[in-house]
């Protein structure tokens, strides 16, 4: 008897589905992945740059392409920009990161890092990426340039027309 109670339930109809006493079970984080110097690893999408990060723990030094953060990213949104996924996630100075960005420019440069981050922190400590999701830092953005129609000046303008 105690056989048939473990057994799963069928469900056939809505009836049946308010009996069903069957509660799912929350699905188990991922590991942790991290190579053997201990970063973890991620690349970052916007428009089109493409940034490849690594985090380690540390004192929060960024450093993009060879250079520190404020030199090669000078204006300071684009430095808040990348700081936003360690201040969701309450991280702020724990971490150093190391990024080759190439493509694009420098606002979609910045918009690829932080993705890169967003998406390195979820490798190093799965338990934050619901927190990064409902910032909305693992979603690649993926709004690019139209490209130029023929018979067009540029994608959607038209050249001046003229009735003679």
């Amino acid at each position: 008897m105690a056989e048939e109670q473990n057994e799963p339930q069928t469900v056939t109809d809505l009836a049946d589905l308010g009996a069903a006493t069957g509660v799912a079970e929350p699905a188990p984080l991922p590991e942790k992945k991290v190579d053997a110097q201990g970063r973890a690893y991620a690349t970052g999408k916007r428009k089109n740059a493409v940034a490849r990060v690594w985090i380690k723990p540390g004192g929060g030094k960024i450093v993009v392409n060879d250079r520190e953060v404020a030199v090669y990213f000078a204006r300071p949104t684009q430095q808040m920009v990348i700081n936003q996924p360690f201040e969701a996630a309450n991280r702020s100075d724990q971490y150093d990161v190391i990024c080759t960005v190439k493509g694009g420019g420098l606002s979609g440069q910045a918009g690829a890092v932080r993705h890169g981050i967003s998406r390195a922190l979820t490798h190093f400590e799965p338990e934050l990426r619901g927190v990064l999701k409902a910032g909305g830092f693992l979603t690649r953005d993926a709004r690019v340039v139209e490209r130029k129609k023929y018979g067009r000046a540029k994608a959607r303008k038209s050249f001046q027309f003229s009735k003679r």
